[in-house]
């Protein structure tokens, strides 16, 4: 895991969370007080220039423009995520695991986790730098046990039991904006993990559909945003067929709830108005469960 890579999608996500929160109240997806405090100072002031009616608009549309589909589908995935952890824990969760968290606020901000233990799973230089950022926003560290982790010489499950994570509970596992970044292996690893845990418990993911790796023009935009991240020196390496997902999930002793593209999560989220967001359509999150219906 790179601390810069990881350091600069956080903040992206937290400035698409930070700009929603922006919005009013009645017409946002969700909350996040915490999202500018994880801001640099010049994307602070992008945040405070939405409150002004015309920036506010002016500032989704340049954004839409750099990078086709990130915001609306950053911003439906986050609530959709948030909903299906909501739907964890009413099942039975007792333990969260956020893996790559990044600037992740859930911890803080979901009122479904309030009362669990959560454990936040970060490269150590990305973790230092949430902790200063949490303070600078007057949030509680303590809230979380930090697990910091260099995937080169520790593996995962003994970092987390050196922790406290009790492998015995059921768990939700939450990897958001991560495995298009890895290897198959890696990615393999993680989910076999995840698969090994108690009976119930739930892993929540994120990756990219493998066609647009190899064919971008099939989806509108695409072809520009890969540009961009291999251009920071943060190229996209996996992708999963979306057709074959359930199988490498159940081989791995998981059952794959729900697995939406940003099209069908927007449509969820964004209802009518959805039909005129383009972009990120290859973008995915799934949904699964270990074990049987319980």
């Amino acid at each position: 895991m790179q601390p810069t890579r990881t350091s600069r999608t956080a903040e992206i996500m937290a400035l698409l969370r930070a700009l929603e929160t922006a919005r009013p109240a009645g017409a946002r997806l969700f909350d996040d007080p915490l999202a500018a405090g994880f801001l640099s100072p010049g994307l602070r002031r992008l945040v405070r220039w939405a409150s002004v009616p015309v920036l506010r608009a002016l500032l989704p549309r340049y954004l839409d423009w750099r990078l086709p589909g990130a915001r609306s589908s950053g911003i439906a995935r986050t609530r959709l995520i948030d909903d299906w952890a909501a739907g964890h824990v009413a099942a039975g969760a007792r333990q969260i695991v956020l893996l790559g968290a990044g600037f992740d606020s859930r911890a803080w901000r979901l009122p479904a986790f309030a009362a669990l233990p959560v454990f936040e799973v970060d490269h150590p230089a990305t973790a230092a730098e949430k902790r200063r950022r949490l303070a600078g926003a007057g949030a509680d560290a303590a809230r979380i046990v930090s697990v910091t982790i260099d995937f080169d010489r520790e593996k995962l499950p003994d970092a987390l039991s050196r922790a406290g994570f009790d492998r015995s509970r059921r768990t939700l596992v939450i990897w958001e904006g991560v495995t298009n970044y890895l290897t198959a292996e890696a990615v393999a690893a993680v989910i076999g993990w995840a698969g090994s845990l108690a009976a119930g418990s739930g892993l929540i993911f994120t990756y990219v559909d493998e066609a647009v790796l190899r064919e971008p023009r099939r989806f509108a935009g695409a072809a520009r945003i890969l540009r961009e991240v291999s251009g920071t020196g943060e190229p996209w390496t996996f992708g999963f067929d979306p057709a074959r997902l359930p199988r490498h999930l159940s081989e791995r002793g998981l059952r794959l709830l729900e697995d939406l593209g940003a099209d069908e999560y927007r449509a969820r989220y964004f209802g009518a108005a959805a039909a005129r967001m383009r972009g990120y359509a290859f973008y995915r999150a799934a949904n699964a469960r270990v074990g049987g219906d319980a």
